[in-house]
């Protein structure tokens, strides 16, 4: 009912969105004793959102550049995007995982959505795919404008800060592996006069990078909000 719901057509095929909710901390075993989890779908569906993502905004702006569209579209394809979009459609409901991994958990929700979009193409096609993203998500659920006019690169204000307000501000990365050593997760952490002002994790440095000075503004923030 609630995919039904969600995409405006019945799902012919239900274990393929079964298998999208599947975080790969939760994964079963099938009939030949291989894991089922969400991995393979979420990179089928990324590559179809990047695709209909980029030939909505390629027609939605007709007169805007390469750079541009670019950008536009590494905000709307973004992991924390991506999360919000997922909490806003009630997908994240759905979900199962199994892991108290920081890291993984920030990829959770945004790697569900992306397998969604790899199942209801194998299932309905690229045409109602494209529908579902362009008319449903990106129609109800996305300001165009603001996403826009918002700068999604953290990092970058948090150093324009730095210079404007002359404090020196350092980023220690550090690498940790865990069960799976195929995918380490990393930790950032952002000190200006030896004080910690933000804290975060990701599957690359400059994941955990973004998350740590996404932090750091936050506080800064909260100390003095004239700063940024």
């Amino acid at each position: 009912m609630f995919l039904k719901s969600l995409f405006g057509v019945a799902p012919d095929h239900l274990d393929l969105y079964e298998t999208a909710l599947i975080h790969k901390s939760a994964s079963k075993l099938d009939s030949q004793k291989k894991p089922v989890n969400n991995e393979r779908l979420e990179y089928l569906g990324d590559a179809i959102l990047g695709a209909v993502i980029a030939e909505f905004l390629y027609n939605r702006f007709p007169n805007q550049d390469e750079g541009f569209l670019t950008q536009m579209r590494s905000k709307l394809v973004n992991r924390s995007f991506l999360t919000d979009l997922t909490n806003q459609i009630g997908l994240n409901h759905y979900i199962r995982s199994n892991t108290n991994n920081t890291a993984e958990n920030s990829h959770i929700y945004g790697d569900a959505f992306e397998a969604i979009i790899g199942a209801l193409y194998l299932d309905k096609g690229y045409a109602t795919t494209k529908l579902f993203i362009t008319k449903k998500l990106l129609a109800n659920y996305v300001d165009l404008n603001e996403v826009q006019h918002t700068n999604t690169n953290f990092k970058s204000q948090l150093i324009e800060w730095s210079q404007k307000s002359k404090q020196e501000i350092n980023f220690e990365t550090t690498e940790h592996v865990t069960g799976d050593s195929r995918n380490p997760s990393f930790i950032t952490v952002i000190t200006t006069n030896d004080d910690a002002i933000g804290k975060g994790a990701g599957s690359s440095k400059k994941e955990s990078q973004q998350n740590a000075s996404r932090k750091a503004i936050e506080y800064l923030k909260s100390i003095n909000p004239e700063s940024f």
